[in-house]
């Protein structure tokens, strides 16, 4: 019996067409909170870059990518940041070999060094403001949660292998990769929240659509692909239903009994 579901935000529950939550999804977790199924946020984004979630309340919030949990009350259960000598490593690879936009994002604010035409896209893609251009203090930086860093594939194993080497890196758009400290993801997330509602993974359920869900898909006892999925989270899913723009989140909770 599923009791719990995790739901990425950017494809899976916001459409990147309207930037909102469709209304038949949220009538359907609506109807599975009211049988007391749990529910939850699992994104790459900052907390405060969720926004307006059309009124659905939830139980608890993975955002980037599992390295900071917050609960139902907002309150930090769970932090992982990536090793201060590899952000200290990474700024002086930007001052001496190659600079790229990166956002730093800690459990209080996101800063980033500049802004070039890839930064602005994203931005306007996931409906969100620009990072504000700053520097982190020396405190900061062994408390950055994640990068979003500015790079395309092979710049990242470079970069991964090179400067960034306790870290891994995830993507959902080949603009940029979320990067995190080594054996961080959503799952990571979710292993905190079953812990913390004493909940089982046989009884997990999830929805996403990115490179950054596939491992968060595998795990759970049941992985739901969106429809505009790339095949590589596809072929890792238990089920594929509808894009999100297509009433994927309602259709696939029918298909399974649970509304």
């Amino acid at each position: 019996m599923i009791k719990a579901i995790f739901f990425d935000i950017d494809g899976t529950l916001k459409s990147f067409k309207t930037h909102s939550i469709p209304q038949s999804a949220i009538d359907a977790i609506n109807q599975v909170k009211s049988k007391g199924i749990k529910v939850f946020i699992a994104t790459g984004r900052y907390f405060n870059q969720i926004g307006d979630l059309n009124g659905l309340t939830f139980d608890g919030f993975i955002t980037l990518n599992g390295a900071h949990c917050i609960n139902g009350e907002y309150q930090t259960i769970f932090t992982n940041p990536i090793p201060k000598d590899n952000i200290e490593a990474l700024l002086r690879y930007h001052k001496e070999v190659f600079s790229f936009p990166s956002i730093f994002i800690t459990e209080k604010r996101e800063v980033i060094n500049f802004i070039d035409e890839n930064v602005r896209a994203i931005s306007q893609l996931v409906d969100v403001p620009l990072s504000p251009v700053g520097q982190l203090t020396e405190a900061e930086m062994a408390e950055v949660l994640q990068i979003d860093a500015f790079i395309n594939d092979n710049q990242e194993k470079e970069v991964l292998g090179t400067v960034l080497t306790n870290c891994d890196a995830s993507r959902w758009h080949p603009l940029f990769a979320d990067v995190n400290v080594r054996g961080n993801s959503k799952r990571t997330g979710i292993d905190k929240f079953l812990e913390y509602y004493k909940l089982n993974l046989s009884e997990t359920m999830a929805f996403g659509d990115g490179g950054n869900d596939i491992q968060m898909l595998e795990y759970v006892a049941l992985g739901i692909a969106m429809d505009n999925a790339g095949d590589k989270v596809k072929q890792v899913a238990d089920y594929i239903t509808d894009s999100v723009d297509d009433d994927g989140i309602s259709n696939a909770l029918k298909h399974f009994g649970l509304i």
